[in-house]
């Protein structure tokens, strides 16, 4: 048998951040609004007639084999996808390739998007009938022993569901809560172009940073991430009102207040493609993620798009073409 599925990848609007574990608890609540786009992971399971796990990751060229599960190392190459497969513990032999459309340290939320998509397919192939709910909590814990640092959720939900949602981080559980759907998603994929500054970046370290900050209490994080808190309440409440002028307020709102919470959320490079982008007609733009390099978002209104457009890839950003991400993981059974 073999499982082929994919998954989208996500960009943040408002609130990264307020996803860590247990960063929301200490403010009660925290929101996150996120859209997931076809920027996606690829995953292809097959059963082997041995016992032997073979482990492939095709767009980084690395590889790992074992001759059994049980000797299946982590903590080494591979370690997310090895960690997953000893997890979901299946009972034969795999072959598993994957790929991702991302660039790496996109800040995409790659890494989250594979991990959903894998273990949806040995969810299945296992037949341990976890809710998605279910999987996103153990993705959760096990992405935090592969990087030894507290991991934020939000970038578990767009592979899963697809869309646009604001998705809750509460004491009684997470939610995630969709804003719209074909309407929101045309107008933001009309307004809202996307970008590798071409600065690859590392989440865990921004987001450490952050969280250490808060419990330390130093300087002025906390009073930083509750401007954040309150940008992504609004952030939720224009996209429901589809109201696009506040809507790229809002992007430059999030934006200032995430530049405040920790050195290295921007740079020399950053700046001077976001001003090439300003000066072309762009409304605001904002670091996908925790920041320091990956994709960008810049929104324009549509009839400076093309100049937008052309900007950036004058400054030395590379414009990528998406969509939003209806649904999340898709899996087909091939054979």
């Amino acid at each position: 048998m073999i499982i082929k599925a994919t998954a989208p990848t996500r960009i943040d609007l408002a609130g990264g951040t307020l996803d860590i574990w247990p960063l929301y608890l200490f403010e009660d609540e925290g929101m996150t609004v996120n859209a997931a786009v076809d920027i996606n992971s690829h995953v292809s399971v097959e059963e082997r007639p041995d016992r032997e796990i073979h482990l492939r990751a095709a767009d980084a060229d690395e590889a790992l084999w074992a001759p059994s599960l049980d000797q299946l190392p982590v903590g080494n190459q591979l370690d997310l996808i090895a960690r997953i497969v000893r997890f979901y513990a299946p009972e034969v032999g795999l072959t598993i390739t994957t790929s991702s459309d991302a660039p790496r340290g996109s800040g995409l939320g790659a890494s989250s998007s594979l991990l959903i998509t894998l273990s949806h397919v040995l969810n299945k192939m296992t037949g341990m009938r976890y809710t998605a709910e279910q999987i996103i909590d153990l993705g959760a814990n096990i992405e935090a022993q592969c990087i030894r640092i507290p991991t934020g959720k939000q970038d578990y939900y767009p592979p899963t569901y697809g869309g646009v949602n604001a998705i809750w981080f509460r004491v009684d559980g997470n939610r995630a809560e969709p804003l719209g759907g074909e309407e929101l998603a045309v107008e933001l994929e009309r307004r809202v172009i996307l970008s590798f500054t071409g600065i690859s970046h590392f989440s865990g370290t921004n987001n450490w940073n952050m969280l250490k900050r808060y419990i330390d209490n130093r300087g002025t994080t906390v009073e930083n991430l509750r401007r954040i808190k309150e940008t992504a309440f609004k952030m939720r409440e224009c996209l429901l009102a589809r109201d696009f002028a506040w809507f790229a307020q809002l992007v430059d709102e999030e934006w200032q207040n995430r530049k405040s919470l920790a050195k290295g959320v921007t740079n020399a490079r950053i700046d001077r493609i976001m001003s090439a982008a300003k000066e072309a007609g762009a409304l605001s733009s904002k670091i996908c993620g925790a920041g320091g390099g990956g994709c960008m978002i810049t929104v324009t209104e549509p009839d400076r798009r093309e100049a937008v457009e052309e900007a950036l890839n004058r400054s030395g950003a590379r414009v990528m073409q998406y969509r939003i991400a209806r649904k999340g993981v898709q899996m087909e059974e091939v054979a």
